[in-house]
C-alpha cells in the first residue's frame, strides 16, 4: 500500500491480529508477520554482570514521552532501514492520541538512546530503539520494561528475535501463541493503551535497581 494510504486506525487494527507496518526503500507499506514473536519477561531483562556494574554507576537520566519523534526519527537507518516519513507521522499522531510511547537516556542535554513502541491493552509492542553512546539503549530497554510492569502490563512484544535481544533475555513464541495471548490482553485498559483521555509525561518514574 501507498505510504499516504497508512492511518492510526489501521496500525491498532493491525497490532490486534499480531501484524506490523514496514516501509520499502521507494515507501511502498507492507505488513509482517513473523512465524514466531519474540517477547520478553515483564519481570524484565537480564543484565550482565558488567551492566549491572555500569547500572550502579548510571551516568544516564531516563525520562518517558518526552521526545517521541526525534527517538523515532534516531532509530532511522543508513540501511536495511523500515522507517519511512509516512510511518513517523502515523506514529507520531499515535502518540499524540495517547497510545504510542518512548523512553529516552540523556547524557546532559543530549539524547543519546531510546526506545519506542504501541500500547494495546496490556501488551506493549516496542517497535525500534537505538544508541548513540555505550550500553544507553540496553538502559532504555530495560526503563521501559520497568516502566510497563509498573503500569500493569502483562506482555513486552520485541517482534523479531536477534542475538542482542536474545542476550538480554528475549524468547521466541509461536505466532499462533501469540495472538491467543493477545486476543485476551487487548480488552483490559492501562494508562498508557487508550487514547487522549489523561497526561503522563513522567520522568525517573521507575526505581533505579540494587544488585
Amino acid at each position: 500500500m501507498k505510504g499516504c494510504e497508512l492511518t492510526p486506525w489501521m496500525v491498532r487494527q493491525a497490532y490486534t491480529v499480531g501484524v506490523f507496518p514496514m516501509a520499502e526503500r521507494d515507501g511502498e507499506i507492507f505488513w509482517y508477520e513473523p512465524r514466531r514473536r519474540a517477547l520478553f519477561p515483564i519481570e524484565g531483562v537480564h543484565l550482565s554482570r558488567s551492566m549491572q556494574k555500569f547500572m550502579r554507576r548510571m551516568p544516564f537520566r531516563i525520562s518517558f514521552d518526552r521526545a517521541f519523534e526525534e527517538v523515532m526519527r534516531s532509530c532511522l537507518r543508513p540501511v536495511d532501514n523500515w522507517l519511512s516519513e509516512d510511518i513517523i507521522r502515523v506514529f507520531t499522531q499515535i502518540h499524540h492520541d495517547g497510545w504510542a510511547h518512548s523512553c529516552e537516556v540523556w547524557n546532559g542535554p543530549n539524547l543519546v538512546g531510546g526506545v519506542y513502541g504501541v500500547a494495546i491493552g496490556t501488551c506493549f509492542s516496542a517497535e525500534s530503539m537505538f544508541h548513540r553512546e555505550t550500553n544507553a539503549s540496553k538502559v532504555a530497554l530495560w526503563a521501559m520494561i520497568e516502566q510497563c510492569r509498573h503500569l500493569g502490563f502483562k506482555m513486552f512484544d520485541a517482534q523479531i528475535l536477534n542475538p542482542h535481544l536474545e542476550s538480554l533475555g528475549a524468547f521466541e513464541m509461536p505466532q499462533s501463541e501469540y495472538l491467543r495471548n493477545v486476543t485476551d490482553l487487548i480488552a483490559d485498559p492501562t494508562p498508557w493503551s487508550h487514547s487522549r483521555t489523561w497526561d503522563f509525561y513522567g520522568e525517573q518514574r521507575v526505581q533505579m535497581p540494587s544488585f
